[in-house]
Parts: structure tokens; C-alpha cells; sequence
């Protein structure tokens, strides 16, 4: 048998498919050299060992030695597909329902609840978070369902527990039923129908439109981020059962934030996005990328302002988020006029501290705390209570005509 190496051909003595495996851990020959003079020296042949193939009664203890004998320490193990490690389910889960970001999505939440003007329920809390929490991982874990053909293409996700097999999708898909069930369970009757309304409305929103829309259109980037807009409004809805003005300002902080923070994200991953279909700005239009980044992390400097304006906050707030806000939208402007990996990356890097530092300062400058009673019902109590003073003193005022009429009788 032949083996080509370079221009060369050397002579082995292959004659089993047993050797033709070995070639790959072995040598066949080494490369020619020269001598002084510019002569080729003598080609150095190095010949394999001869192993005969196993019998063909011949027992797995022998394919094992054979094996052991012939195969690097540091070969892989191949596993069968699927397969579960044991005691890995729990860690399974965590990648299944992208931890992280759900996690995010419930500090959203809460600031939403803690923000809404209502007293502050520990029990419709915690059944408000929670049930948020595991309606996102059942997004998350649909999400995954259907994007493993593609998630398998791209460096960032080729390593998640559908693509390498180590959960079934019938097994993802239960976890996702099961989550999204407990999950809005939980928002209607530990909250509220609107809470749970909106909770219905993002899973649906999040796996029918957004998830396919992906490999469309780059309007799936704006989709995305009424999606990451509507967990804000699940906590105050749940604490005060209605939306107002207050809740649109948190909604659009967070709908705005999104384009700084994905499309600093996306720029470094063109190549993955592009490699597996996936229609992003980064990707098909740099240009509204950047343009788009910068725009929005403007935006959000507004909304800041005009939260004292709506009585979300104090006015302090405005003035404490100034310096966070414009570092913020410089940043931006850097990736704007020099977009590269270098700058992407401060833009990404500093969203991640910007979001929950902007939460805190809702959280701090507060405009009102209410410890009993909601505003709602403080406000139906002090206009009870003007229109009870203001019909006794017009009351007094008619007594007095009345005992002059009786007077002279």
C-alpha cells in the first residue's frame, strides 16, 4: 500500500484496516532532508507494527487490549446521544433556562414592584418574582428548542445542552410546559389577571415572533427589546394592579438600554450570526448598528429626566444619574465613530454595571414609600375626607338660618 506524504511516496506494510486506524497516532515517514551540499539524504522509513484483526469469535476483552495498546492516554470517550450525566440535572437546568438572564429579568421585576405606588406585600412578591422567573426560563428553554440546528454553528452556543446532546427535546419541551404552567399559575392567583396577562403575552411573544424572526428581519432587535421592556411592568402591575405613567418611564429605560447593550454584544459575534443565518444589525447593517446604539443610550439620559417630571422619583434623581447616564452615551459615541472589538467591549462591559446602578437610584430617590395603604386607597381617603369637611361646613352654615327662622315662634 501507498501513503502520499508531501511529494513523497513511502512504503508501508498497512494490510489490516486495524493499521490503517494506527496512522493516525503514528509516523510514517519523516520529511526528507539535505546535507551540506544541497544532496537529499536517505529517507528514514519507519515501519508500523503488524496487528491482525480480532478473530471474529474472539471476545471484547481482546478489542479492549488491542485498544489499550494502540490508542493515545489522552484519546476521548465518545458518549452516546443523549445522554444524562448523573447528578448534573439541576446544572442542566440552569443552562436550559439561561440562568443569567433569567436572572436579570427578575431583578427588572423587582424593581418594577419595588417602584409601583402600593405597600410593599411580601407573599404577592415573591409569588410575582417567582412566577416571572420561571415563565422567562420556559421561554428560554423553547427558544433553544427551536434554534439547535443553528445554535450548533455558532462558537458562543455550540456547547448548550439540546445541541450537545445531554438533554432530550422532549425533556426540554416538558421543562418548558411545566415551567410556563407554574409560572403563570403563580402570577394569577399570587398577583393578579393583569400580571399574568402580561407574562402569557411575552412567552408568546418571545417564542412565536422574536424566535423566528431572527433569520428574518432585523426588526427581530426591536421585538427583542419590548420583550426585555415587559418584566418591569409584571412588577408594578402585580403590586399595584394598574400601569401608569411611572411604569411606561421603567418599561422605555429598559427598552432603551437594549440596543447600546446587544448591538455592543453582536458586533464581536458577526462572524457566528453570520455563519448561522441569523439577520442582526451588526451583521447586515453596521452602520444603523451603531447609529442605533448611540440613539438609544441618548434616549435613556431623557427618560431619567423626566422621571421627577411624572413623580417616579425626586429630582435628585435626575441630577445623580447625569454622570452615569453621559458616560454611558460616550461610550456609545466611541463605538459610533471607531467600532471595534475594543470598543464594543467597554460599551458591553459598562451596560452591565449601568442597568442595575440606574435601579438602584430608582430605588433610592423614590418619590413616595407606602408602608399600609396603596396610594389609590390613600387618595380615596383624603378625597372622602375633603368631602366630608366640606359638607359639614356647609352644614353649619345652613343650621344657624334655621333656629332664626324657629326663633320667634
Amino acid at each position: 500500500m501507498l501513503l502520499f506524504k508531501g511529494m513523497r511516496r513511502v512504503k508501508t506494510q498497512l494490510k489490516t484496516p486495524v493499521d490503517l486506524v494506527l496512522i493516525r497516532y503514528s509516523t510514517a515517514a519523516t520529511n526528507s532532508s539535505h546535507d551540506q551540499n544541497g544532496r537529499p539524504t536517505t529517507t528514514q522509513v519507519l515501519q508500523l507494527p503488524l496487528v491482525s484483526p480480532p478473530a471474529a469469535d474472539s471476545s471484547s476483552a481482546s478489542l479492549a487490549k488491542l485498544n489499550s495498546q494502540h490508542l493515545p492516554e489522552n484519546h476521548t470517550s465518545w458518549m452516546p446521544s443523549p445522554y444524562t450525566a448523573p447528578g448534573k440535572t439541576l446544572s442542566q437546568y440552569k443552562k436550559l433556562s439561561k440562568f443569567r438572564l433569567t436572572s436579570l429579568v427578575v431583578i427588572t421585576t423587582a424593581g418594577g414592584y419595588a417602584m409601583a405606588p402600593a405597600a410593599f406585600d411580601p407573599a404577592s412578591f415573591v409569588m410575582c418574582t417567582l412566577g416571572t422567573g420561571l415563565v422567562s426560563a420556559a421561554a428560554n428553554a423553547i427558544n433553544q428548542y427551536h434554534e439547535v440546528p443553528f445554535d450548533s454553528q455558532m462558537s458562543r452556543t455550540k456547547n448548550r445542552v439540546l445541541v450537545t446532546g445531554q438533554m432530550t427535546p422532549l425533556h426540554a419541551v416538558t421543562f418548558a410546559v411545566v415551567s410556563a404552567t407554574a409560572g403563570l399559575s403563580m402570577l394569577y392567583f399570587g398577583t393578579n389577571g393583569l400580571t399574568a396577562a402580561l407574562g402569557a403575552g411575552n412567552l408568546f411573544l418571545y417564542t412565536t415572533i422574536y424566535t423566528p424572526l431572527k433569520r428574518i428581519s432585523i426588526v427581530n432587535t426591536w421585538i427583542g427589546s419590548v420583550v426585555g421592556a415587559i418584566p418591569p411592568l409584571m412588577g408594578w402591575a402585580g403590586c399595584a394592579g394598574t400601569l401608569d405613567a411611572g411604569a411606561m418611564i421603567l418599561a422605555g429605560i429598559l427598552y432603551a438600554w437594549q440596543f447600546p447593550h446587544f448591538n455592543a454584544l453582536s458586533w464581536n459575534l458577526r462572524p457566528d450570526y453570520s455563519r448561522a443565518g441569523y439577520r442582526m444589525m451588526a451583521v447586515t447593517n453596521p452602520g444603523l448598528c451603531r447609529r442605533t446604539a448611540l440613539r438609544y443610550s441618548v434616549a435613556i439620559a431623557g427618560l431619567s429626566v423626566m422621571a421627577p417630571v411624572l413623580d417616579v422619583t425626586n429630582y435628585w434623581f435626575a441630577l445623580e444619574t447625569l454622570p452615569l447616564n453621559a458616560y454611558f452615551a460616550y461610550l456609545a459615541y466611541k463605538f459610533h465613530e471607531k467600532s471595534d472589538s475594543g470598543t464594543s467591549r467597554k460599551l458591553f462591559r459598562f451596560s452591565l454595571i449601568h442597568l442595575p446602578a440606574l435601579m438602584l437610584l430608582f430605588l433610592a430617590n423614590k418619590k413616595e414609600w407606602f408602608f399600609g395603604k396603596s396610594a389609590s386607597e390613600e387618595k380615596k381617603k383624603e378625597s372622602s375626607y375633603l368631602a366630608l369637611k366640606q359638607s359639614a361646613s356647609s352644614l353649619g352654615n345652613v343650621l344657624p338660618v334655621a333656629v332664626a327662622e324657629e326663633g320667634p315662634r
